[in-house]
C-alpha cells in the first residue's frame, strides 16, 4: 500500500475495536504511528496494537474514558509526547441508545450527550493543542444526522450536533491550517449491528452493510496531504440509505 502518511503521528479516540480499530490499522498501513484509546476492552486494544506493530509502526494503547475531561487531555498529551507530536486525531468513541422517545431514560440521554457530543468537543479541544499546520481532525458521526429513524431520537440528535460542531471548529482552526471533517457511516458490520443485519440489508440500496475497513479507507483519505483544502465537511458512507 502506498504510504501516504509516512512519518505522521495519529491518535484514535475509541480505537480498540470495530470501526475505530479498522481506522487505526489503516492509518498504520499508510505509514502513521498510532495511539488509540480504550475504556473497557484492554485485550482488544492490545490486539489492535499488535496489528499496528505488524505494519512496522509504533502503537500506543491508552486507557481513557471519553467522558473524563482530564483523561482525554492526558491521552492527547501522552500521545504527542510518545509519538513526538500529533498530526491526525480521529474521534470515534460513542454510545448507542435506542428506544422510542416516550421510553427514553434520563440516564441514556445524559450518557449519550456526555460521550457522543461533550466527548467529541473535549477530544477536538485536547488534540488541537498538539497540532501545527497540516493537522487533521476527523470525527465519526452517523447517517442518522441525515435521516430520521424511529427509536433513535437521542442518537440522531447527538450525531446531528456533531456536524454543527465540526463546521464551527473548522472555522476556528482554519487560520492555523488545521482541518476538521466528519464521516457519517450508515450500518457497518460491527458488534453493534450483528443482530440487526438481516433487518438492515433490505433497507440499504447497495444490498449489504458496510465493512469497518471501508470507513477506515475514507478516514485515511481525509488524513492525507492532498485533502488539505477540505474542511467543515460531513461525508456520508451508508450504501445509499440517505438518498
Amino acid at each position: 500500500m502506498r504510504e501516504n502518511l509516512e512519518g505522521k503521528a495519529a491518535i484514535v479516540f475509541g480505537g480498540s475495536r470495530g470501526i475505530g480499530a479498522a481506522i487505526a490499522v489503516r492509518l498504520a498501513q499508510e505509514g502513521a504511528d498510532v495511539a488509540l484509546t480504550y475504556v473497557s476492552s484492554p485485550d482488544r486494544a492490545a490486539a489492535t496494537a499488535k496489528l499496528i506493530e505488524a505494519e512496522g509502526r509504533t502503537a500506543l494503547p491508552l486507557h481513557a474514558d471519553s467522558a473524563d475531561a482530564d483523561a482525554v487531555q492526558a491521552a492527547a498529551r501522552q500521545a504527542a509526547e510518545r509519538l513526538g507530536r500529533l498530526d491526525i486525531a480521529v474521534i470515534n468513541a460513542g454510545v448507542l441508545a435506542l428506544g422510542a422517545i416516550e421510553d427514553a431514560s434520563l440516564a441514556d440521554l445524559d450518557r449519550s450527550l456526555e460521550i457522543n457530543l461533550r466527548g467529541v468537543f473535549l477530544a477536538i479541544q485536547a488534540a488541537q493543542k498538539h497540532m501545527g499546520a497540516g493537522g487533521r481532525i476527523i470525527t465519526i458521526g452517523s447517517n442518522t444526522a441525515n435521516r430520521a429513524v424511529a427509536g433513535s431520537s437521542i442518537y440522531g440528535m447527538t450525531k446531528s450536533a456533531v456536524g454543527a460542531l465540526v463546521r464551527s471548529a473548522a472555522l476556528d482552526l482554519a487560520p492555523r491550517g488545521i482541518t476538521v471533517n466528519n464521516v457519517q457511516p450508515g450500518p457497518i458490520r460491527t458488534d453493534m449491528t450483528r443482530e440487526a443485519i438481516d433487518w438492515l440489508v433490505p433497507r440499504i440500496p447497495l444490498g449489504r452493510v458496510g465493512e469497518p475497513e471501508e470507513v477506515g479507507g475514507l478516514v485515511a483519505y481525509l488524513a492525507r496531504p492532498e485533502t488539505g483544502y477540505m474542511t467543515g465537511a460531513s461525508i456520508t458512507v451508508d450504501g445509499g440509505m440517505s438518498l
